[in-house]
């Protein structure tokens, strides 16, 4: 992303345009982007163009505001800011354990991805994830995981279907190996699934509603 833009966008962001419209004319627009009326009126239609922000005119101020796409790229920043100065080579995110719907052992059984699982986290998941619901405080981490380098477990075809790719952040559970994973394409959640050549429940007696916490390595 060209830092023009993003530059451009903090600024519509801290002049309001987030959640509602900003009325500015291009004098004021000009003023807040620290460059000319002409310039500023220029980088205004490249964001329009790029779909960052979205515009009604009216007779003498414009009205705009950010997109989704716009917003999500400050969130993206905003994430990117956290690793530098919140967290080192890791952070601790909590959760409560919570009931599967029982899918996660039939993926985590597949052929295709159990080899990827030994060769590229070093150990052979137990057949079933731990899923956890993560404590509201903390649900905002799960970005900063997400746009940071995680471990890519390729999609296969077998039998005519076919399994997407799978996103692994590796992580520790009270010194156990495990792994985070998240689909490639899933929405965002607030719950995680995680494997572990162990059997989680049973090797740390957990419960339901019990609050784990997890490193997760960046």
């Amino acid at each position: 992303m060209d830092e023009k833009y993003t530059f451009a966008l903090r600024r519509i962001a801290l002049l309001g345009g987030v959640d509602d419209y900003i009325a500015v004319s291009s004098r004021e627009l000009g003023a807040a982007l620290e460059m000319s009326q002409q310039s500023a009126s220029k980088r205004i239609l490249e964001l329009l163009d790029a779909k960052y922000i979205t515009r009604d005119l009216g007779a003498r101020k414009q009205r705009i505001k950010l997109t989704e796409t716009g917003i999500d790229i400050l969130k993206k920043e905003y994430h990117e800011y956290r690793r530098i100065f919140e967290y080192s080579d890791h952070m601790v995110i909590h959760g409560r354990v919570a009931e599967g719907l029982g899918e996660g052992s039939y993926y985590i059984c597949q052929p295709g991805y159990v080899k990827q699982f030994e060769e590229l986290l070093g150990f052979r998941p137990f057949e079933g994830t731990l899923n956890l619901d993560i404590v509201p405080e903390d649900v905002g981490k799960l970005d900063v995981m997400r746009n940071s380098v995680g471990i890519t477990i390729h999609g296969f075809t077998d039998n005519d279907r076919t399994f997407g790719n799978v996103i692994a952040y590796k992580a520790k559970i009270k010194n156990l190996d495990c792994a985070i994973i998240v689909p490639e394409r899933s929405h965002y959640r607030e719950t995680v699934e995680i494997v572990c050549h162990f059997h989680l429940r049973r090797t740390l007696g957990l419960e339901n509603g019990d609050k784990v916490e997890v490193r997760v390595d960046l």
